[in-house]
Order: structure tokens, then C-alpha cells, then sequence
């Protein structure tokens, strides 16, 4: 339960509570935008991916919006991007060691999402 307090500004949060809530907002800032986890996703099930390789798993996803989530996640270290000195250029992108930790989290969400999703449940949710 929220302490009215705090909620009023009169108390301040406990500064352990208030920086974890903190950290857990600014990776979700990143996360939470359209197409980050399923990149991600992507990512995990590979080791290396190509710009289109990537863009056809993502269908509905645009190369502007693609190229956006790719830089994010780059510029957060979560993704490096390797350009080959090629004619076409030749860009992969892997997922960097801070990021494979995500891999049991994306596991264990996949795993709820499936149980979320299951017929018994969507039965449920209609009732």
C-alpha cells in the first residue's frame, strides 16, 4: 500500500526503493518502446543478424522505425553493430554480454506469456 504521505510529497521514499524504481523506469524507457523485445527476441535466437534479415522476422515494422530501435539499443549497450568495408555495405548486429543476461528474462516472459495465452485462460478471460 502506498504511504499517502509520499504520495502527497509530504514524506520522502526510502532511497533504496526510490532508485530501484528509478533504474527499473529508465530500462523501461528503452524496453517498452514498440519493437525493442522483439528485436531483442531476435536477437537471442542468433547469434549475428543482417538489417533485413532482421526486418523480415519484424513484419509490419518499417526500416525508419527499425533503424530507431537499433540505435537506442545500441546507444544503451545493449546491441553492437559491426559494418563491413563492403560495396554494398554489410552491417550485423549482436547482442552484447550485458544484454544476453536478458535472454532468461525474454525466456521466462515467453514462458508466461504462453501460459497467459492458453486456452483455458482465454476461455476464462471471455466469460
Amino acid at each position: 500500500m502506498v504511504n499517502m504521505k509520499i504520495l502527497l510529497g509530504i514524506m520522502k521514499e526510502p532511497k533504496g526503493v526510490q532508485t530501484q524504481e528509478c533504474e527499473i523506469s529508465n530500462i523501461w524507457e528503452v524496453l517498452g518502446r514498440r519493437w525493442s523485445l522483439l528485436i531483442i527476441k531476435n536477437l537471442c535466437n542468433k547469434e549475428v543478424i543482417r538489417f533485413n534479415e532482421l526486418k523480415r522476422a519484424l513484419p509490419g515494422i518499417s526500416s525508419t522505425v527499425l533503424s530507431d530501435r537499433l540505435l537506442e539499443l545500441e546507444r544503451e549497450g545493449l546491441i553492437s553493430k559491426k559494418i563491413y568495408p563492403e560495396i554494398p555495405p554489410k552491417v550485423e548486429y549482436r547482442m552484447t554480454p550485458r544484454a544476453r543476461e536478458l535472454e532468461t528474462i525474454m525466456n521466462e516472459l515467453g514462458k508466461w506469456a504462453n501460459r497467459w495465452k492458453s486456452p483455458q485462460l482465454q476461455q476464462t478471460r471471455f466469460q
